[in-house]
């Protein structure tokens, strides 16, 4: 550990808590090597990721696709769907493929109240079928150049993902968390059942709709709908969970890792896959947008993170061979409160410009 860089972010972290945060988990890498793991405030061993849930699961069920050569940079999102899907959805005519998708570049609106229009006594099917269905009339085709973060395209990776790999969502990502993250505590609450006492969790959110403080229960009103499970939100796990994963995608990047994937195919995904100016992604991951990263000013253009709303994130430069993981509970001020997004890429300067003087 590097004690000289603890000492400085702790004293310029501790001023914001409990303000911005009830608590900060924060943990770095160089190298590969752990140089700060830091708990200011209060603090949970387990949090909810939020988007998150997107790299760690959605993104890496697709990679392990990709690898297996289930699908490719032209596959067509009307050609991984079955022909009742095709009719159900209306997806035969869109033009959209699923590298689109994960860039963010198909056309979906960002967001809708998809929670407020289903009935969650319904199946857990009809209620997919319901969610889903509303998430492909928000389709705008052709797509705004621009690509828009958006939470329902995500949430059409579910019927695609199961379709790739023949199996229901739930059984998929056991599969992922067996080869991908064994000894992980990374896990979905299915069924919105809590798999440890609640006072291991995090509290996210007093929540107005469901009446009651979230302690465990997913924040995200869309995945709580879909029992816990999705492919968009949804996942909690630790703060060493979320730097292995990021340990693990350096090592599939550098060839070092004991994986399923080749660098090849790492270097595929974590390459910018948008145009300068209509979107800083690779794909799944967000790469650092020039004035206004998360990851601050230091981190250079070839980096790649991602962020989730209940405030947490990680970011990787190459570069530099840094890591940056966080996790806190910012939403539990209120998830209109933006303390947090000005504070989160401030840690990541005053990480760099530590290292840069010790």
């Amino acid at each position: 550990m590097n004690f000289a860089l603890e000492s400085k972010i702790q004293k310029l972290l501790q001023p914001h808590i409990p303000l911005v945060s009830p608590g900060i988990l924060l943990q770095v890498h160089q190298a590969g090597r752990k140089i700060l793991d830091l708990a200011v405030g209060e603090t949970f061993p387990y949090y909810d990721l939020a988007s998150l849930t997107k790299p760690i699961f959605s993104v890496q069920a697709l990679i392990w696709a990709y690898e297996e050569k289930k699908w490719n940079e032209n596959s067509m999102v009307s050609d991984i769907f079955s022909q009742d899907q095709l009719n159900q959805f209306q997806v035969k005519n869109l033009k959209i493929k699923l590298i689109d998708i994960l860039t963010h570049s198909a056309g979906f609106e960002w967001w809708k109240d998809l929670y407020k229009e289903t009935n969650y006594d319904l199946p857990l099917e009809k209620k997919w079928q319901k969610v889903l269905s509303n998430c492909f009339e928000s389709v705008r085709q052709p797509a705004a150049e621009v690509s828009v973060y958006s939470d329902l395209g995500f949430l059409t990776l579910k019927p695609i993902i199961e379709n790739l790999f023949n199996k229901s969502i739930n059984e998929v990502w056991k599969d992922v968390s067996d080869v991908f993250y064994p000894g992980f505590s990374l896990h979905f609450n299915e069924n919105n059942k809590l798999m440890h006492n609640e006072k291991f969790y995090a509290p996210s959110e007093r929540c107005a709709w469901r009446g009651r403080l979230l302690k465990g229960e997913v924040h995200d009103e869309n995945a709580w709908i879909l029992n816990g499970v999705s492919t968009h939100a949804g996942l909690f796990g630790s703060i060493d969970d979320l730097s292995s994963f990021g340990l693990q995608m350096r090592g599939n990047l550098l060839g070092i890792a004991k994986s399923p994937i080749k660098s090849k195919t790492m270097r595929f995904f974590l390459t910018r896959a948008r145009p300068s100016q209509k979107g800083d992604w690779a794909l799944g991951y967000m790469m650092p947008t020039p004035g206004g990263s998360s990851s601050g000013v230091y981190f250079s253009p070839y980096s790649v993170g991602h962020t989730g709303f209940t405030g947490t994130s990680f970011w990787f430069d190459p570069s530099t061979d840094l890591l940056i993981s966080i996790l806190s509970n910012r939403v539990f001020w209120g998830r209109e409160k933006k303390d947090f997004t000005e504070l989160r890429p401030q840690i990541h300067n005053w990480i760099v410009e530590t290292l840069r003087r010790i």
